[in-house]
Parts: structure tokens; sequence; C-alpha cells
């Protein structure tokens, strides 16, 4: 897609968000021309200062705002939507720009997480699921050049969920056995990697899944990596499936969506239980410059240095 000596234009929508963000500081690292599109209204002023600080261009307007986007569309080359669940179903808004623009090289819609056409998960989080395949058929029936990614489990966010490593307890919560393999990924990395993949032409028309085999552990794997990290043992207090499900159906939305996440990832092992299709490719593959985080290095860093926990990663 990029010319010798060229660098795509990137325009993020949900930059300001706790995986795109990642995905704005990528693509500046990485140094594309790199706009980012936020609310007239937005709250998140000192991220958006920073983006500004290192080069990107603020955008600000409403996704309803239809000739807005055309003309945005216009001056850029790729799109990368990391709108959050409640935001989902606003792309439409985004695919009929890109229609009507006619020149955008590369669409990647909010997808991010588990690979929503292979899985099918509980009501709550199914609904949500649902949501981001429609953004998908639209894409197709538009013909716009796409690339899906399935970035699994977001590392630090699940780390401080398991874990609990800046407010240890004497208990940690496993779902269900503690023994289903899932793939988590540092969110820098995710970040950096989609930004990657977004402007390269092995991926157009692809479904990227970042799936390092040194990014698969089991919930009983990751304690124990750290309870030796830290020198001390935790008492494992196993949640049945019944209770997990029972609690989707008893909280209402949206505090139910992230039981049923749990539940997905967890009991079912979504992340890890379907093989790859021949049109599919595994990030960690693609780039040998590059390498992902390792789970015993991230946790490395919650040791040393650790992030903030994160409010709603989902």
């Amino acid at each position: 897609m990029e010319e010798k000596g060229s660098k795509s234009k990137i325009l993020i929508f949900g930059g300001t968000g706790y995986i795109g963000n990642h995905m704005v500081k990528g693509s500046l690292k990485l140094g594309h021309p790199t706009y980012v599109f936020t609310r007239p209204n937005s709250t998140k002023t000192a991220l958006l200062n920073e983006f500004q600080s290192l080069g990107a261009i603020l955008v600000k307007g409403e996704m309803d705002e239809h000739e807005k986007l055309v003309r945005l569309m216009k001056k850029v080359d790729v799109v990368i939507s990391a709108v959050a669940i409640p935001q989902v179903l606003d792309q439409f808004k985004i695919v009929e720009a890109i229609k009507v623009a006619g020149n955008i090289k590369r669409f990647l819609p909010s997808d991010f997480g588990v690979e929503e056409d292979r899985i099918s998960a509980l009501p709550p989080f199914e609904a949500c699921l649902e949501k981001k395949r429609r953004i998908r058929r639209a894409i197709e029936e538009a013909n716009i050049p796409y690339t899906y990614v399935s970035a699994n489990c977001f590392g630090s966010y699940f780390v401080n969920y398991l874990l609990h490593p800046s407010d240890p307890k004497d208990e940690i919560a496993v779902y269900g056995s503690g023994e289903v393999k899932f793939a988590m990924n540092y969110e820098q990395d995710i970040g950096l990697y989609t930004i990657k993949v977004a402007t390269d032409p092995r991926t157009l028309n692809r479904v990227v899944i970042y799936r390092p085999p040194t990014n698969i552990v089991t919930q009983l794997e990751l304690i124990s990596k750290w309870e030796k990290k830290i020198g001390r043992n935790f008492k494992k207090v196993h949640i049945p499936e019944e209770e997990i499900v029972a609690l989707t159906k008893e909280l209402p939305e949206p505090e139910n969506i992230p039981v049923a996440i749990l539940h997905t990832v967890f009991i079912k092992g979504v992340t890890m239980n379907y093989n790859f299709k021949e049109n599919d490719v595994e990030a960690s593959t693609l780039y040998p410059e590059l390498k992902f985080t390792t789970v015993d290095e991230l946790l490395d860093i919650f040791l040393h240095d650790p992030p903030a926990p994160a409010s709603a990663a989902f």
C-alpha cells in the first residue's frame, strides 16, 4: 500500500478510548500522518493535548456530520475505528462516508477482541458480536478494502482483573477450571501491530489474528507465574460455569456484558478453540523485526512499573 518514501495517512475514530489511544501512539511512532476524530465536547483534554504534542491532527466533529466525514476521508488513505461497544453501529456512518469518498485503501472496523465470525456467546455478549458482524457484512457488500483484526484479550486489563496486582488479596477468583487456554497481548503491542497490518498489502481483505505462541496461557498458569514473581501463594476460589451464566441473567445491561465475556474467554475458550482458515494470518509471523511482549515480560512490567488499572476495556 505504501510507496517507498511515503507514509499512509491514517484516520482513527475512538482514538481517546482504551485501545484506540495505543493505535494513535503507534501510528505516530511509525511516522504516519495521523488524524484523530474526536467529539467537540470530549473530556479527554490531557490525552488530546498529548496527541497534538506528538504530531497528531485533531478533527472535532460528530458522526452525524456526513459531509464533514466525506471531506475528511478524502484527505487520508486508511481508516481505523476503535469505537467502544455502545458506538459500534455508528460505524455505518463511517461506511457510508467511505463509500462516497471512494479513495480509502483500507478500513479496519472496531473488532480487536475475539474473532466474532468464528464464535457464539451468551446473549449479552452475543448481541454485541452480532452488531460487529453487521458492520463487517456492510463493508463487504460495499466492496470496501478491509482488514479484520482479532487481538484477543487485552493483557494489562486482564492481568489487573485476574490478579489485582495493585490491590493484592488473599484469594483469587478462577473462572471455571482455570485450565482453559487463552491468548492475551499487551495493549501497546496491539496498537503498534494494528498500524502495521493496516498498511500491509499482505493483509488486504484478510483476518489477522494476534495469537503468538508466547502469549497463550491458562488462568492457573498465569496465577502460578505471578506467585513465583512475588514470592506469595494465593487461595484459588473457583467460580463454576452455572454461577457465571446465572449472573449474566440477573445483572442489567451493560453490567452483564463483561460477565458474559468472562464466560466466553475462560469457560468456552474462544480465543483458542478454532483453527485458522486458509486466508487468515497470525500477526507475529509478519514482522520479524517486532516481538510481542510475552506474558512473562508483561508480568515483569506489573512487578516493576505497574500500569494504572483500566476502568473499562469492553
